[in-house]
């Protein structure tokens, strides 16, 4: 007679005999130990934490957008540009600050610069942005200081790409599945989530005539960040359940839906007028924070859940033993 296995409890195999015998006991379902999570919750305030990643995203891309408007003499979207990107990663600062619970623990990040960890790098950058951005803005609406100005707005551009993505990099380089897992796509993401945002402030915020660069960057960054997700889900496995499940999917289901509706009414707007670049810009801003709360909750439920943890990492190794590599310690 033929014996089949089935997975037992833990991974282990049970064994029964004969083709037509009926199993005494049901399959077992997996759990952790005693149904605990593997990996710790994050703790972190939701506000808080998405607040940090949208508006750091927002400050850099409306950094570029300042620097651009300079160049192409639209004095008006560089003026919107600078006090957005000001005023965007100051709050971003007051968010990561009331979340560490101290200004005194983001002050101890500068005490060591380590370029092999992603927190201490983006705190050194942000030191550094911050002041350049509100140099930019202070000069442009004093009309002074306008060779000083100009340095700092361009140097505030030069940090910009990484600002704009290095929160993509600090959450991905954790343990939490959902995060983890989308390592390769999730900087694109962020990308394309930081330029509808910086260009939704500047249509709501500046003077049609001259939205024209920010018209674009809404289309081109909504087409990246909306590719880029949906790349990441198919290639990132089983982790990508949790953002079609619970709140996370309502949260990127309206961050789509509010994106891809700004990026078409900010195609529009010069045509439609003012009242379309308003409601193009609040689309476009509401769906770029959409998105971060949905990332920041996809990756808390996965981290909850033992499954998104434990099934991939015996799938590793199932690969590892067939292909004859050695396993890793741990």
């Amino acid at each position: 007679m033929s014996e089949v296995t089935r997975g037992g409890p833990n991974g282990g195999r049970r064994r029964r005999r004969g083709r037509g015998e009926r199993a005494m006991v049901p399959d077992a379902e997996f759990a952790s130990y005693y149904g605990r999570p593997v990996l710790k919750r994050p703790e972190w305030q939701p506000l808080d934490v998405a607040g940090y990643l949208w508006l750091g995203g927002l400050a850099g891309a409306s950094s570029l957008l300042a620097a651009g408007a300079d160049v192409t003499a639209r004095p008006a979207l560089a003026r919107t540009a600078k006090l957005g990107s000001a005023g965007a990663i100051t709050l971003s600062l007051a968010a990561l600050v009331h979340d560490l619970g101290r200004p005194a623990r983001f002050l101890n990040m500068l005490r060591v610069f380590k370029p092999t960890s992603p927190m201490s790098v983006g705190s050194w950058l942000l030191a550094a942005y911050a002041p350049l951005t509100m140099a930019a803005a202070a000069a442009d609406v004093a009309g002074r200081y306008r060779i000083a100005g100009a340095a700092a707005t361009a140097s505030a551009a030069a940090l910009a790409p990484a600002v704009a993505t290095y929160t993509a990099v600090l959450i991905c380089d954790t343990a939490v599945p959902s995060w983890h897992e989308g390592y390769r796509e999730m900087p694109f993401v962020f990308a394309g989530s930081a330029a509808t945002a910086a260009a939704g402030w500047a249509l709501a915020a500046a003077p049609p005539g001259q939205t024209g660069p920010a018209r674009r960057t809404a289309v081109l960054g909504a087409v990246l960040e909306l590719g880029a997700f949906r790349l990441m889900k198919r290639n990132m496995g089983l982790a990508a359940e949790t953002y079609d499940s619970g709140r996370p999917r309502g949260w990127l289901r309206a961050a789509e839906g509010l994106t891809a509706g700004g990026a078409l009414l900010a195609a529009l707007a010069h045509r439609r007028g003012r009242v379309c670049a308003a409601l193009a810009g609040t689309a476009l801003l509401a769906g770029s924070a959409a998105l971060r709360l949905g990332v920041f909750h996809a990756g808390v439920a996965s981290a909850e859940d033992p499954r998104y943890t434990v099934v991939p990492q015996r799938e590793r190794l199932g690969a590892r033993s067939r292909t004859g590599e050695p396993e890793e310690a741990g």
